[in-house]
């Protein structure tokens, strides 16, 4: 990354790595905090969200550390290579971005309520960077897993950037995209829940500072 400083570009599918039919890993079965299966199939009544919001590590820790989420597990999601590894998504050449899947409880807190963590946990206006993490790995998203989702996630990017824009930021650059068609590849073993295991590891989560008026409060001023 700090070798090459050309812009970074998405690949096309002609380009992109072709990847694998089976990961070239196993996954933990059990979250390390919330100590659920990381793994489908979920409880009847939970719902799955996928979001992502730069270097996966600290992402993570923000939805596991919110009431009502069952568990997390980060991965890559929205380009074209299968089962990719970790060094395969750094590369630029898989198309993903590093993606955190989170499984909550609606009656407990609200896809609305994540999508305001989402939001204020990063800066939606960066395109293929978060702070000093520059990449197409590290662009902003969300994948919808329904057209409820869908919906709420577009209202709240429109919502998020009038409060943005009056504060003198830029564009979202945020994709909002169903799930479908757009699979979620967990990431390796060290990867889950690193944050946990290494409290003291790198964090590039930062958000922009300004509210977003939508889920528990809404944006003051």
């Amino acid at each position: 990354m700090f070798l090459n400083r050309r812009t970074p570009e998405l690949p096309t599918p002609e380009q992109a790595l072709r990847g694998r039919p089976v990961p070239e890993f196993t996954v933990p079965s059990r979250h390390t905090v919330l100590g659920n299966p990381l793994v489908g199939p979920y409880p009847e009544g939970l719902e799955v969200a996928d979001f992502a919001l730069g270097c996966f590590w600290g992402a993570e820790r923000k939805f596991w550390q919110t009431e009502g989420v069952w568990t997390t597990l980060v991965g890559y999601q929205g380009g074209y290579t299968e089962n990719p590894t970790y060094d395969e998504a750094c590369s630029g050449l898989t198309g993903h971005t590093e993606a955190v899947r989170v499984v909550f409880d609606p009656a407990v807190v609200t896809y609305e309520e994540l999508l305001k963590l989402f939001w204020e946990s990063h800066n939606p206006t960066q395109g293929f960077r978060q702070g000093n993490d520059v990449g197409t790995q590290y662009r902003s998203a969300v994948y919808t897993h329904s057209p409820a989702q869908a919906a709420a996630a577009d209202a709240s990017r429109e919502a998020y950037q009038k409060v943005l824009t009056a504060s003198g930021h830029k564009e979202i650059t945020t994709e909002i995209l169903p799930a479908e068609g757009r699979p979620f590849w967990p990431a390796e073993a060290y990867h889950q829940q690193y944050l946990d295991k290494n409290p003291g590891g790198y964090c590039g989560i930062g958000g922009t500072g300004v509210s977003c008026p939508i889920g528990v409060a809404p944006a003051e001023g």
